[in-house]
């Protein structure tokens, strides 16, 4: 039995605990927070074993093979090579670091520890995505001539909605973009197999002012209480982004993001056009996937391991009819990657993203930063 530990307390520290009791073969046995108190609490609410006073803590649990990071993201690269040289597995919440700098060292230390380390782009692991990833990779929709779509949310639409993600310091500089902009660039890629290799990017920020209240406030914690106290704060952060992609093999796209849509909770939107055909995919649908044709009707493929290819069925738990959704791919994206621990390999034959998939999405998004400064065209390296 594989035995995890998570650090970080909040929304996605929870998220990966259920994810974490649903993988076969893996046991987590405890959690930390930034402090004593909040580890002991949560351990207690998730009914782990264990709630480590401090990260040097988990670290030295000899128990411990593999950590989950999800904590803000100025942690990521600290938390992850420590990790590495600890001699635990990584996975870690995207953004893999601040810097592609970082992401670079860290994809070093990850081959050289000999571990298994990995990013949770989770959208991934939706049976559709895999099944879209199939389908394009076997030429039915011929060779890719374009790539659309968005990541919309509201979470962020008033200016007393407030979150550590805003903040440079702690976020980045790129916020919008980098929080889930970097899902739908990770997603699209992946399905295609192609990459982005130049980017025109135009960011907006809403709100140049923010009211932070003097409390604690969580992730999607909704409209503040009008009562509550706070106090205004300088912010530098993109809300709104608009991007235009040219990837690999000559084809063009576009992305829209932003997370202060109204009504929009956490819709991410696809469509890839081909030479042969076309598919589209909505996040707030996701047991559905649009096939567009020329010459014949259009068809709508509805989640269902039956209709399914046979790479796909394996993302695909239940029967037709049975939803599986935003929790299931955690659990999908963990089943992988701890596959990959049993297997004894850390070879590229898995379809988690990698460290070196993380930091290529940092190159990215250093290269939206930079046209967006510039107001031009900003090649990606590679």
């Amino acid at each position: 039995m594989i035995k995890a530990a998570i650090t970080g307390t909040g929304f996605m520290g929870s998220v990966h605990a259920e994810g974490l009791k649903r993988t076969n073969g893996v046991e987590l046995i405890g959690i930390q927070g930034s402090s004593a108190g909040k580890s002991e609490k949560a351990a207690a609410s998730l009914d782990l074993t264990k709630g480590y006073a401090s990260y040097e803590d988990l670290l030295a649990d000899d128990e411990v093979d593999a950590v989950h990071i999800t904590t803000p993201n100025h942690l990521h690269f600290a938390q992850a090579s420590q990790a590495l040289k600890a001699g635990k597995h990584v996975l870690c919440e995207k953004p893999l670091s601040m810097t592609a700098e970082e992401s670079s060292e860290l994809v070093k230390i990850a081959a050289e520890s000999g571990k298994v380390a990995g990013v949770n782009y989770n959208i991934r692991f939706y049976p559709l995505n895999q099944e879209a990833k199939q389908r394009v990779a076997s030429g039915d929709l011929g060779n890719v001539i374009s790539v659309f779509g968005s990541y919309v949310q509201d979470w962020l639409l008033y200016d007393t909605d407030y979150n550590w993600r805003v903040l440079t310091e702690e976020g980045g500089e790129l916020r919008a973009v980098a929080d889930i902009g970097t899902h739908w660039l990770d997603l699209v890629q992946n399905i295609t197999g192609l990459k982005v290799t130049e980017v025109m990017a135009d960011l907006h920020t809403v709100h140049p002012v923010r009211k932070r209240p003097t409390g604690e406030v969580q992730t999607f914690s909704g409209k503040l209480n009008e009562t509550q106290a706070t106090e205004e704060i300088d912010i530098t952060t993109d809300d709104v982004a608009v991007i235009s992609l040219r990837l690999s093999n000559g084809a063009r796209g576009s992305l829209f993001v932003s997370q202060a849509t109204a009504g929009r909770k956490n819709c991410l939107r696809y469509e890839i056009s081909g030479t042969q055909g076309s598919m589209e995919w909505n996040g707030e649908r996701p047991n559905e996937l649009w096939l567009g044709h020329r010459d014949k009707p259009n068809e709508l493929l509805m989640k269902d391991p039956g209709l399914l290819g046979e790479h796909a069925q394996g993302y695909a738990d239940y029967p037709g009819g049975h939803a599986e959704g935003f929790p299931d791919t955690f659990m999908m994206c963990f089943r992988s990657f701890y596959n990959q621990i049993k297997s004894g390999s850390v070879g590229t034959d898995h379809d988690f993203a990698s460290f070196a998939d993380g930091h290529r999405e940092i190159l990215v998004c250093e290269a939206i930063l930079e046209s967006n400064k510039e107001q031009r065209w900003v090649k990606v390296p590679d």
